[in-house]
């Protein structure tokens, strides 16, 4: 206790206690009969299912947290079996992903299991995925992908794609492509990746979209940048999602966004 009555620091008063609130969801969309996304968040994992509702998890900053979303390969064999197994992957791994390296290592590890995995059993010959996510650390972000699922960094108000396309350039006039450069799999014989992995520091009011292309080619980024400035938490990843839908909902629907706070 300080001389003039106040309490000090140190003397019961208790430290801000900086979190990660994650809220995420994944649909089918309107066209495609069944969901081949999956997504993580820490030890969590939805594969190749639907939610209902937007789901929130909060998680106090410390060991690495992953947030990722995995997009099966269309037109290709189980791609749902390729998504929810890098995703459960990363779960195992997700708590020793403590920087760049790691990070690399464990996608490189995923794109080796997928190709085991369709080697074991021939009708899987050719499956893949994208990977799209984040590590959130207690003084950074490191985000990551391969393929064409996004990360967008809406920290400072305007949303900024922080991932990178691996798609072949676009012709003039257009502004989406189904065409993926590199993968997890997605290939009969192995093929090696090389990870987009990059690192921010992290600020209390940060926030990130995380997401496959079924929101990305429906909604123009300058709708989602005004949905992420209006809304927040569940409410974001619902007007998000619903943008998608009233575009026709041509692909499934995977995203969250995170939010670093601080109580």
């Amino acid at each position: 206790m300080k001389g003039d009555g106040t309490l000090a620091a140190g003397d019961g008063e208790a430290e801000p206690m900086p979190y990660a609130a994650v809220s995420a969801l994944s649909h089918a969309g309107l066209v495609r009969e069944h969901n081949e996304d999956s997504m993580v968040i820490g030890p969590w994992t939805l594969c190749a299912t639907e939610t209902r509702n937007p789901q929130m998890l909060v998680f106090p900053l410390g060991p690495p947290l992953v947030v990722a979303v995995a997009d099966g390969i269309g037109g290709q064999p189980a791609g749902e079996v390729a998504s929810a197994l890098v995703v459960r992957r990363l779960a195992e791994l997700g708590p020793s992903l403590d920087g760049e390296e790691a990070v690399r290592e464990a996608l490189e590890l995923c794109n080796r299991a997928v190709y085991d995995a369709a080697e074991r059993e021939p009708e899987l010959a050719g499956m893949g995925t994208t990977v799209a996510g984040a590590v959130v650390l207690p003084e950074a972000v490191l985000t990551f992908n391969v393929g064409d699922s996004r990360v967008f960094d809406a920290s400072d108000g305007e949303l900024r794609q922080v991932s990178v396309d691996d798609s072949p350039p676009l012709p003039p006039g257009r502004r989406t492509t189904s065409l993926i450069t590199q993968a997890l799999g997605g290939a009969r014989g192995f093929h090696a990746v090389t990870p987009h992995v990059r690192t921010y520091p992290l600020a209390v009011g940060g926030r990130y979209l995380i997401c496959t292309d079924g929101l990305t080619d429906p909604v123009p980024e300058d709708v989602l940048d005004g949905l992420l400035r209006e809304h927040d938490d569940g409410r974001a990843a619902f007007e998000l999602w619903k943008a998608a839908i009233d575009a026709g909902g041509p692909d499934n629907i995977t995203l969250a966004v995170v939010r670093i706070g601080e109580a």
